[in-house]
């Protein structure tokens, strides 16, 4: 069954390129014009995936997004912005998208970020993730390198895990308090930022200069496999 996108945007010329080309890569795609309608497509259909603009007439991106997720629709949502202020974009993922494009953009690079995001999600189902030399095993809670066991605290463990099933994506500190943690409210940002630190010094060669978990500027960290093309989930 192919998949499913739902495209709401209201700039007409760039909702019908968007519809073009997610049609010839073989997708199911609906679209809508304002944010009320594409929240009524969205419960109706629960998509793949939905594209959604911020402003919108009617009702806005972030509104839209908040009530795709309180009504636990299992799709995975990217905002467009034509603002581009980390403010903006941080707010956008913290109510639930996740990723986000500043307009004008690739069309080809938002095909690529829907492709990845679908295969996180088939991602998410297997139980071991590898990248470089290093192996994860989600069901024995152990990280190996060149099968030999790397130790890590029960806060490392969940930080590397939730990194790679989002990997490539921007994680606020927030999202992986949330997470990882359970509770944002008891601990600080601090508290990441300090894991990760700890996370560094056990897997990058250069914890100073890391290649796979890049901080975010403002916004938070991000594992990157651009300079790791063995880097995927162990089928």
């Amino acid at each position: 069954m192919s998949l499913s996108v739902l495209i709401i945007e209201d700039d007409r010329a760039l909702q019908r390129g968007l519809q073009d080309n997610f049609t010839d890569a073989g997708y199911r795609v609906q679209a809508a014009l304002d944010g009320e309608v594409g929240l009524q497509l969205a419960v109706a259909s629960a998509p793949d995936l939905v594209v959604l603009d911020i402003m919108l007439p009617e009702m806005n991106g972030y509104h839209v997004c908040r009530e795709i997720r309180r009504k636990g629709l299992d799709c995975h949502v990217i905002m467009l912005t034509a603002k581009g202020q980390e403010d903006d974009i941080v707010r956008g993922l913290e109510i639930g998208a996740d990723d986000y494009m500043t307009k004008p953009f690739s069309i080809r690079e938002l095909m690529a970020r829907a492709d990845r995001l679908i295969q996180r999600r088939r991602a998410a189902e297997v139980d071991q993730f590898c990248f470089g030399r290093f192996n994860l095993n989600l069901d024995a809670c152990q990280l190996t390198r060149d099968d030999r066991e790397i130790a890590l605290t029960s806060k490392e463990f969940g930080l590397l895990k939730h990194l790679l099933q989002f990997r490539g994506q921007a994680r606020t500190r927030q999202q992986i308090l949330e997470r990882v943690w359970g509770d944002p409210f008891i601990v600080s940002g601090r508290s990441v930022d300090r894991c990760v630190t700890t996370l560094r010094h056990k897997i990058e060669p250069d914890a100073q200069r890391p290649t796979w978990i890049q901080t975010v500027r403002d916004i938070g960290y991000r594992f990157t496999d651009e300079r790791s093309p063995e880097i995927g989930p162990i089928q």
